[in-house]
């Protein structure tokens, strides 16, 4: 009877599980991706790495479909991978800006690859102006590989019954479009997700009510810290430095600083190494460094 039971009971949080939407992190490096061009350096000896360049997998319940975050240079393999892991139709792109590492995977969408029509690619004015305006996206447009949908500042869509999505800009640079980071709104969960921003001091919004309002955040770890930037001016890349935004977050419970999972580290950040002194310091004070294959349930 008790075996039963069990049995019983596993099978019920299987099907439970089947019915939520679930995010699934693709990629976690910056947008040149690791091993990191013209990189010589310890962190891009490793040639065979296998991560990817920060993207998020949404999976709808009930084979509804699944959409992406970002469009990465490495769309081909994360898009694979969802087809392969969900069983389920691509059903359209979330962008955030206008750098390489968030749109151009745009291109496996043309006719000298996947040949799509009509796939929904949602985007704020300025973003969805750059790609009308500029070849080659330009020609995904006009051949109707992609269908551009324009999303405003703090209004939700719904994308199915259960989940709705919020874009709300963020201070970036925004040399070809405007940034913005999305709320995901589950039936049951909310999560956040920012790859990109400038100083948090240059953005009106607290983060700190972000984490309280919100249960997973997926948000800029670009840099650990400044030892990282000796050969670029840092005035040129302001990304919030990690032990900046632990500072920040400093007085928060534990259980809020959990809900953070650190994203888009450059191939510099010592965090992409998981042994690494300072990743282990990271996790000590409550937070999580996001890998690949990590799932949530919204």
């Amino acid at each position: 009877m008790k075996k039963t039971l069990l049995v019983f009971l596993l099978i019920s949080e299987l099907l439970i599980s089947q019915k939520t939407s679930i995010i699934t992190v693709l990629g976690t490096v910056q947008d040149g991706g690791l091993p990191h061009i013209g990189c010589e350096k310890k962190c891009c000896n490793n040639s065979s790495s296998d991560l990817k360049v920060t993207s998020l997998g949404l999976s709808l319940p009930d084979n509804e479909g699944f959409y992406l975050f970002e469009a990465s240079p490495d769309f081909s393999d994360q898009l694979n991978y969802m087809n392969t892991k969900y069983k389920s139709s691509f059903n359209g792109v979330f962008l955030t800006h206008a750098h390489i590492g968030h749109y151009t995977g745009l291109m496996y969408l043309g006719k000298e690859a996947l040949g799509a029509k009509n796939t929904p690619v949602y985007a704020m004015s300025r973003m969805s102006n750059f790609l009308i305006k500029n070849g080659p996206w330009s020609q995904l447009v006009s051949q109707s590989n992609i269908e551009l949908i324009n999303l405003n500042n703090d209004q939700s869509y719904n994308i199915s019954d259960d989940i709705s999505v919020k874009p709300v800009l963020v201070p970036h640079r925004d040399e070809f479009s405007e940034t913005v980071g999305y709320y995901i709104y589950g039936s049951q969960k909310t999560a956040f997700f920012l790859p990109d921003i400038d100083k948090w001091s240059s953005w009106p919004t607290s983060l700190k009510k972000i984490v309280k309002s919100t249960d997973f955040l997926f948000i800029d770890a670009t840099f650990y810290d400044n030892s990282e930037i000796n050969y670029r001016p840092v005035e040129s890349i302001p990304h919030p430095f990690v032990i900046e935004t632990m500072k920040t977050l400093k007085s928060l419970s534990k259980k809020d600083k959990n809900k953070i999972f650190f994203i888009h580290m450059n191939h510099t950040n010592p965090m992409l190494d998981p042994n690494s002194d300072i990743a282990l310091r990271v996790i000590r004070e409550g937070y999580n460094i996001a890998k690949i294959g990590q799932t949530f349930e919204l």
